[in-house]
């Protein structure tokens, strides 16, 4: 199956790129995901742990099955704001 991978923040500016497309077997998981990002995109392979993995509009476990049309989405961690 393909799916295309919605990047955000810097895994995008790392990415350079909105988007991958990622093809995986039917009922690979988010963890398998992971590794077939890392591959297509080295420039993620550091990011990838700490970020989170959107399916569908929730948040997935590495455990979870992906399925053909699914949403899936990388959200990195984020940061900032003010220090008063």
């Amino acid at each position: 199956m393909m799916l295309t991978v919605q990047l955000f923040a810097r895994a995008r500016d790392l990415a350079g790129a909105d988007a991958l497309a990622v093809v995986l077997p039917t009922g690979a998981t988010v963890g398998e995901l992971r590794t077939a990002i890392s591959q297509i995109c080295p420039a993620l392979r550091d990011l990838l742990p700490r970020c989170a993995i959107a399916v569908d509009e929730d948040f997935a476990g590495d455990d979870r099955s992906l399925f053909m049309n699914a949403e899936v989405a990388v959200i990195p961690p984020v940061s900032g704001g003010s220090s008063q």
